[in-house]
């Protein structure tokens, strides 16, 4: 038995996760506070654009009957949300590699 308390799962998954990386050679890089603010901001923009994205999108479906016209709104509307992913993405990668 060990002497400290049972580990939570999170813990347990926790452990196997950083035996995987140890496994694969992978670095743990620590992320300064300035770097962890700069993401959350980059975070929370994306998400800000996703629901305005939303909204303008819900808007116009609301108005539209033309099954060809919601099916190009439906197709702009998944084009830019992966643009957005894919900005805030880059975004992020420039922080953590302290660009």
């Amino acid at each position: 038995m060990t002497d400290g308390a049972p580990k939570s799962a999170y813990e347990l998954a926790m452990e196997k996760l950083k035996a995987q990386d140890d496994e694969a050679g992978a670095d743990a890089v620590e992320l300064t506070a300035e770097q962890v603010e700069a993401i959350g901001v980059a975070r929370r923009d994306y998400e800000a654009k996703v629901a305005e994205c939303r909204i303008l999108r819900d808007s116009k479906m609301v108005a539209t009957f033309d099954p060809a016209a919601v099916e190009e709104l439906q197709a702009n509307y998944r084009r830019d949300l992966s643009h957005f992913e894919t900005d805030r993405d880059k975004k992020i990668e420039r922080i953590r590699s302290g660009e």
